[in-house]
């Protein structure tokens, strides 16, 4: 029997604010998902923030997450707010940011140039970019240097999407100038601190830092231009490219010509800029936070290690068939992604009137979803807390807990606006992890005072100061 919602925002529990503001100027934004969830501890699954005028439902239960995530994007869309700071900044409009019928043309151009049948031939690009990882870090294997993981990882994954997805050379790994990466970086944290600033200093003092990102969002604007032009001149070339595209880009403008598609080259540019920050930051952090538990995590590291050396052996770089056979590290994965989501709030904004769990949501409404509540909670999983990937295999000692483990951890979201990039980051992690515990052992993973990594919300959440040593590995080359 379906129960009746019986209850309004302003009814529920939430942290005192100030007259007027409310919370808005309690929020750090680089801590703000600890924040929502120290205070869905404190409140419950369900709670508000006052955020000037606006009253906003915070909501932690997964079940309800789940239900919003779903109901998109009949029910649910992106905010209005991210729609107007992106613009202003001058991101190009693509699929992450569209709603409505626009979202639904743009998704199929975008679920086309992912179709499987082109994976395989996406894959040498990927190859050849985790093959220079390997070379740069055989260098400071070599000099003994400690490696900045972050830096490095937004590295291959910048040269991995350009490759695989633009077909362009954009080689960061083997270049330490100024570099398309750099001003991607400085986007993210900048989208977040202005959807959360209670006013617009950026249009009345603007600052050098402001100055420097629109000059930054100019040059990574021309660097995606310059990706279309070269692949409609490849395709003007090649006609055949049209039917068999050799990456990402080729693929969706081939959808975005086809008659009736209804899709601009503004579009096409604004998911080529979407796939490019996307693709950056999510697959590198994954990375990076997995690198660092399996080192706090002996064992794991162990097995993780043996798998990929029984699968490659002395195979110079995995194909699609070997990384196929490593069901721990992708295991290491699903566990590294439940406990350090990339995206821990997802802010969405009501289309209609509707209800999530027993309160009452007007339209226009925000709701952010606490994506990660449920899934570290020992209500919901066994050791809730501990790195244990295992949870996620059937056939191993918690793999009764798999399905659930499933259901309860979203990383790459739900429903309809599932991530539709979710196959090919795994296979950009699952490359990254096995080129690295095939070349190198560990010798030593963390930050400079030993403290555990810091986690940063700069619309993604990234680990602070992580540093990586390693030894190369003597055995043959094949």
């Amino acid at each position: 029997m379906e129960t009746l919602a019986s209850r309004r925002i302003a009814d529920l529990p939430g942290p005192r604010g100030a007259p007027l503001i409310g919370n808005l100027l309690q929020i750090d934004a680089a801590r703000m998902h600890q924040q929502l969830e120290q205070w869905c501890r404190e409140f419950g699954p369900y709670f508000k923030l006052q955020m000037g005028r606006r009253k906003i439902l915070i909501v932690g239960d997964h079940e309800a997450v789940a239900m919003t995530l779903r109901d998109r994007p009949e029910g649910f869309k992106r905010t209005v707010r991210l729609q107007a700071v992106a613009s202003e900044m001058g991101l190009q409009p693509g699929l992450f940011g569209a709603n409505g019928e626009d979202w639904r043309r743009q998704r199929r151009m975008v679920m086309a140039s992912f179709d499987p049948a082109h994976v395989r031939h996406y894959f040498p690009s990927l190859q050849k970019v985790a093959e220079r990882l390997v070379g740069r870090w055989q260098a400071a294997a070599r000099r003994g240097e400690a490696i900045d993981l972050q830096a490095d990882l937004m590295r291959y994954t910048v040269d991995t999407i350009a490759g695989l997805a633009f077909g362009a050379e954009v080689n960061t790994l083997e270049s330490d100038g100024d570099v398309i990466q750099q001003h991607l970086d400085k986007i993210f944290p900048a989208l977040l601190k202005r959807m959360l600033a209670p006013l617009p200093t950026w249009r009345l003092l603007p600052t050098a830092a402001d100055r420097e990102l629109k000059r930054g969002v100019l040059a990574v604007n021309e660097a995606v231009a310059g990706f279309i032009a070269e692949a409609r001149g490849r395709m003007a070339a090649d006609p055949a490219l049209r039917t068999q595209p050799r990456n990402l880009l080729e693929a969706m403008i081939a959808a975005a010509d086809e008659p009736g598609s209804g899709i601009t080259d503004q579009q096409v540019a604004g998911n080529v800029l979407t796939m490019l920050l996307a693709g950056e930051d999510t697959t590198a952090n994954t990375i990076a936070w997995m690198i660092d538990l399996l080192w706090r995590h002996p064992e794991a590291l162990q097995r993780a290690t043996a798998e990929v050396r029984g699968v490659l052996g002395d195979t110079r770089c995995p194909s699609l068939e070997h990384l196929a056979q490593l069901d721990f590290v992708e295991a290491c994965t699903h566990e590294t992604m439940r406990l350090k989501p990339v995206a821990p709030i997802l802010a969405l904004q009501a289309e209609r009137d509707t209800r999530v769990g027993d309160v009452q949501v007007p339209a226009g409404t925000v709701v952010i979803d606490l994506m990660r509540i449920d899934s570290v909670s020992d209500g919901h999983l066994s050791n809730a807390a501990a790195f244990e990937p295992g949870r996620w295999l059937a056939d191993g000692p918690a793999g009764a807990m798999a399905g659930r483990a499933k259901r309860i951890s979203m990383p790459f979201g739900a429903g309809p606006r599932m991530c539709p990039g979710r196959y090919l980051a795994l296979l950009e992690m699952k490359m990254a992890m096995a080129q690295l515990l095939n070349s190198f052992d560990l010798a030593s993973v963390g930050t400079p005072d030993g403290s555990p990594a810091r986690e940063h919300l700069s619309f993604t959440m990234t680990p602070i100061g992580l540093r990586m040593r390693l030894r190369e590995r003597q055995h043959e080359r094949g």
